[in-house]
């Protein structure tokens, strides 16, 4: 097997027929839609919200099949001109009906008396939830002439300054001890077990930045004044708030998290501080030790232990999750290794429309590895319990996106932790205190760089070296005095692709309310064991279908005070009070 994945059921390559068929049906549907956006008809409102819904369910399932293939290719391989040159033609097209889909959202979002038109039709039924949140934002939509122009300018301005950083950071030669090599494979050495790889990696690291600095520095700002202006041209207050419009999520879900995030950072700064002194930091520990895995558990995994790993934990849990498991190895799913090319990072792209997913990681055989493909194929089961939902519903928003890959992480790490003894077990409870570290600690100091650059870009171009201030900025007020002032992560900004969105800003938080949601539902399950399992199931098919508030309600969480917030922060720190007893020494 050379780990790489099997995009077959797809299309068999861009040659394919199906693929050219598919193609010009895509070409034919816009076509239509184009034509019958022209003759809606206020007079026939159920007739025509019938036919709307039937073309935007076909323009769906086309457009995320063809999109799906170019960008899982171009994920695999940015240097492959074919994916490039496919995709741009593919997103020149979907432009071609970016007014068509506007005028009929507008039509949509001025009938009258919604709720009492669809109880007259099934379908229209299934689609109570999405047609409501389209009628809810309609005050925030441009003319349709204006929403076609920004889905045409988009192709050559926000989209393709995404794919710069994506390219950039995927190519780039990195020097290290007289050798080439990529980003991936230098970031994976954080967690290699001597000091001095990790030490010489962290220079060599950030080394490299300094070759495509001020290519990804113009994506960033770009994108961000793009960003800024259609907040100020729809009406959003700011790209928080329109963020968390498309999130389904209160400021005061938000505020309640932070709240007791911010909280919880002294106990964190002690572990980290704790952690620093063990490997000899008297000032706190050094970014390039962050990773450093203590204690003693230096095992490492092939391909084929991984899955057995997560197949015999999964299935004491839920049996259909440890099948699926399988299937994603034995059907290849996963993209495993890195290589030149190849994005950093890891992502799983659900595909409904066939029961599948893909997922992308860059698989180095350490427990980590393990546990961030447990996070993946998360994703992966979460896609599962959506996959029947009617075409249109198969959207999560971006906080309870990580509700399955979170949880799947807190049973393999749970389980880990009590099977282990000795000095494995401390190496594994500071493993899972260092993952929580990076989705509580780490998230809010990307919030706070993401929020300031926002901010700052409305008056001026940011240059590297004030992005770089700006995110120190950040890691000092997020980490304190847990890390080496002298030795923090400036570029931070180049490598995370989560700032390079053009259509999502703030990918960050959702880390931050996934872990902590997900330990709330964690110790529910603890309490009724398998009796929970159908409730989470059905849990996981109501993120496409409701707000992130009314998704925690099903299941009797409050999100609007910190407690809850708090009680699962507990849990951690917890942990944390643990660590520091067994490190007193």
């Amino acid at each position: 097997m050379d780990g790489t994945w099997s995009l077959d059921a797809l299309y068999k390559g861009y040659d394919d027929p199906a693929l050219k068929e598919d193609l010009t049906r895509f070409e034919t549907l816009i076509e239509k839609i184009n034509e019958f956006s022209q003759t809606l008809d206020q007079n026939k409102p159920l007739q025509t919200l019938q036919k709307a819904v039937d073309y935007l369910e076909r323009y769906q399932l086309l457009n995320r099949k063809l999109s799906a293939f170019g960008s899982l290719n171009q994920s695999a391989n940015t240097t492959d001109p074919e994916s490039t040159a496919y995709l741009g033609k593919l997103r020149q097209k979907m432009s071609e009906s970016a007014k068509a889909r506007s005028v009929i959202e507008s039509f949509i979002a001025s009938i009258e008396d919604l709720p009492a038109l669809l109880e007259q039709d099934e379908t229209l039924k299934d689609y109570s939830f999405y047609l409501s949140q389209i009628q809810s934002e309609g005050k925030y939509r441009l003319s349709d002439e204006v929403e076609e122009v920004i889905a045409k300018l988009n192709l050559s301005a926000g989209a393709a300054w995404s794919n710069m950083q994506q390219y950039l950071t995927s190519t780039v030669v990195v020097d290290y001890k007289g050798e080439k090599t990529n980003l991936s494979a230098i970031r994976n050495l954080a967690y290699d077990a001597d000091q001095k790889v990790r030490k010489e990696a962290y220079f060599a690291e950030l080394a490299c930045y300094d070759k495509i600095k001020d290519g990804v520095a113009f994506s960033l700002n770009n994108l961000k004044s793009q960003i800024n202006t259609l907040v100020d041209m729809r009406g959003y207050p700011s790209p928080l708030e329109m963020t968390l419009r498309q999130s389904r999520m209160k400021r005061e879900t938000l505020e309640a998290m932070f709240t007791a995030m911010r909280e919880s950072f002294p106990k964190f700064r002690a572990y980290l501080k704790r952690k620093g002194e063990l490997l000899g930091h008297p000032n706190g520990l050094p970014f390039y030790d962050l990773f450093a895995p203590m204690g003693n558990d230096s095992r490492t995994y092939t391909v084929e232990e991984a899955k057995d790993y997560l197949v015999s934990h999964f299935e004491g849990f839920a049996p259909d999750l440890a099948e699926m498991v399988k299937r994603a190895f034995e059907e290849r799913w996963i993209d495993f290794y890195p290589r030149a090319g190849k994005v950093g990072g890891a992502f799983c792209s659900n595909l409904p429309f066939i029961g599948q997913s893909r997922v992308l990681t860059n698989f180095d055989g350490s427990f980590s590895d393990i546990v961030t493909l447990a996070h993946e194929l998360g994703h992966a089961y979460h896609g599962q319990q959506i996959q029947d939902h009617r075409p249109l519903n198969t959207s999560y928003s971006m906080p309870v996106a990580e509700t399955a890959s979170n949880f799947n992480e807190t049973i393999i790490m749970s389980a880990a932790i009590e099977e282990a003894s000795g000095d494995q077990k401390l190496a594994l409870i500071e493993s899972q205190i260092s993952d929580v570290t990076q989705i509580i600690v780490d998230i809010y100091s990307r919030f706070l760089f993401e929020s300031a650059v926002f901010e700052q870009r409305k008056d001026r171009f940011l240059f590297p070296d004030e992005l770089c201030e700006i995110m120190l900025d950040a890691q000092k007020q997020s980490y304190g005095d847990g890390l080496d002032p002298d030795y923090l992560h400036p570029y931070m900004w180049v490598c995370k692709s989560h700032y390079y969105r053009d259509n999502l800003s703030f990918y960050n938080f959702p880390y931050a309310f996934g872990g902590l949601f997900t330990r709330g539902l964690y110790a529910i399950y603890q309490k009724e064991g398998e009796a929970f399992l159908p409730k989470y199931r059905k849990l996981l098919k109501e993120t496409t279908v409701n707000t992130v508030e009314g998704v925690a309600a099903s299941v009797g969480i409050d999100l609007s005070h910190p407690d809850f917030f708090r009680n699962s922060l507990k849990t951690v720190t917890d942990s944390i009070d643990l660590f520091l007893k067994l490190t007193e020494k």
